[in-house]
């Protein structure tokens, strides 16, 4: 298994990141290596997003969990890999939150895809966390 965590803290409260992360087609706003994004329902549990980075192609997820202000796990499955990316977000005791990213690849070929994938996928989780709280801070 290859996994990668990067986490970030902020004063917004865990509503704001919530109502940034809930709003699939706004996910341009703060994630700039998106150049499409759709949702195919609800922000909810077994719900695809069709995502599709600068200049490739599009990436398939599926929402496997759903905590209303507090985390959602989308899964790309590729048969051989699959590739779970952990969104979460945590009150802290200062009122402050603690945004965490976490990305796992696991399955019979994670051992040869993860090292090369894993920091295409999670290269760009510090920049984007930080405009995520930029914007959350701002509203």
């Amino acid at each position: 298994m290859w996994e990668y965590q990067h986490s970030a803290e902020t004063v917004a409260a865990p509503e704001a990141i919530w109502r940034l992360w809930s709003d699939v087609p706004g996910w341009q706003s703060w994630n700039a290596d998106i150049e499409k994004v759709e949702i195919d329902g609800a922000f909810a549990v077994g719900s695809q997003i069709t995502m599709t980075p600068h200049g490739d192609e599009p990436v398939l997820l599926k929402l496997v969990q759903v905590e209303e202000n507090a985390l959602f796990v989308d899964q790309m499955d590729a048969g051989d890999f699959t590739v779970t990316t952990v969104h979460r977000v945590e009150p802290l005791a200062d009122g402050r939150s603690r945004i965490v990213y976490r990305t796992e690849i696991d399955g019979p070929a994670a051992d040869q895809v993860g090292p090369q994938l894993g920091p295409a996928i999670t290269g760009d989780f510090p920049e984007t966390v930080a405009a995520l709280v930029r914007l959350a801070e701002a509203r």
